[in-house]
């Protein structure tokens, strides 16, 4: 006899948590994406310490252009900045841009898809409709269209991010409630007098977080490349920020006499994309039910 089944509720969700990280901690890809990942941030979080941030703003001309060595780790820029120093800080900026869209996105894409799934009916029709109107726009053509009404700066970068991952997420979502509505548990909670709302916080979300955790990790990796892409373009962060899509704007024109303004802030962003993406599909592993230890 299976000893979970005579677990209360709230002990079997920690249970299965528990089973879900030590699957997790046996997954070297996984794990080499976290603490590649956890370095990226710590070294992006702390980089007031590592660097001042003037080295960032002020460039002396003497050093313009200058490659790797000495006090310049990175090289200097075309004014005179120390590329290590811009990209660290400039970290910050496309680890905020990369993550909070994803974050609102996941709030605002559970809640809609989780009503949806939950009450169907004209509820469903509406947003799924509604939905249906943004997802006929390709999603980097909706990102510029929003950036180009809104004004090009990090704020409605954002904002635009947010907008066009939010349709994904609510569809996931939505799915994964639909079997989950039906289920006896939940009708056992309607019974009871339980609010509908409680009843998609406390039960749904928790039962669909899987698949949420698993989309959003994905995510990640994706609005960062989307978010450096955009600045690249000009429709993003707008210089003199120091953000790694900008970096790599600012270096086209001296590609050849001075790579090193590439390819550092370049390889950030693929050592960060390729951390997340190795963490997320080490989540779907560790999160697939049929997965045999």
């Amino acid at each position: 006899m299976d000893s979970n089944k005579t677990l209360p509720a709230s002990q079997k969700r920690q249970s299965i948590w528990r089973d879900v990280w030590r699957r997790f901690r046996k997954n070297r890809a996984a794990m080499v994406g976290v603490i590649i990942f956890g370095l990226v941030a710590l070294v992006v979080l702390c980089a007031d310490f590592i660097v001042p941030y003037e080295k960032v703003t002020v460039g002396v001309g003497m050093n313009r252009l200058q490659p790797p060595g000495g006090d310049y780790w990175f090289g200097a820029d075309q004014l005179g900045r120390d590329v290590f120093a811009r990209v660290l800080h400039g970290g910050r900026v496309s680890l905020v841009v990369g993550i909070v869209p994803t974050i609102i996105a996941v709030v605002i894409g559970s809640l809609m898809g989780a009503a949806t799934g939950f009450y169907g009916g004209r509820v469903d029709n509406l947003i799924m409709r509604l939905l249906d109107v943004v997802n006929c726009i390709p999603g980097t053509l909706l990102v510029l269209a929003i950036v180009a009404a809104l004004g090009a700066n990090m704020t409605n970068l954002i904002i635009a991010l947010t907008i066009g991952s939010v349709p994904g997420m609510a569809r996931l979502v939505r799915a994964t409630v639909i079997g989950i509505a039906d289920m006896e548990f939940i009708q056992a909670a309607r019974a009871y007098g339980t609010s509908d709302m409680k009843i998609i916080v406390k039960h749904v979300l928790p039962n669909a977080m899987g698949p949420i955790i698993i989309t959003a990790a994905g995510s990640v990796s994706g609005t960062i490349i989307a978010a450096a892409s955009l600045s690249f373009l000009g429709f993003g962060v707008q210089p003199p920020a120091s953000e790694w899509g900008v970096m790599l704007s600012d270096a086209k024109g001296f590609m050849r006499e001075a790579p090193h303004m590439m390819i550092f802030p370049g390889a950030a962003i693929v050592l960060s994309a390729m951390a997340i993406n190795l963490v997320g599909d080490g989540l779907r592993d560790a999160l697939d039910p049929r997965l045999k230890d």
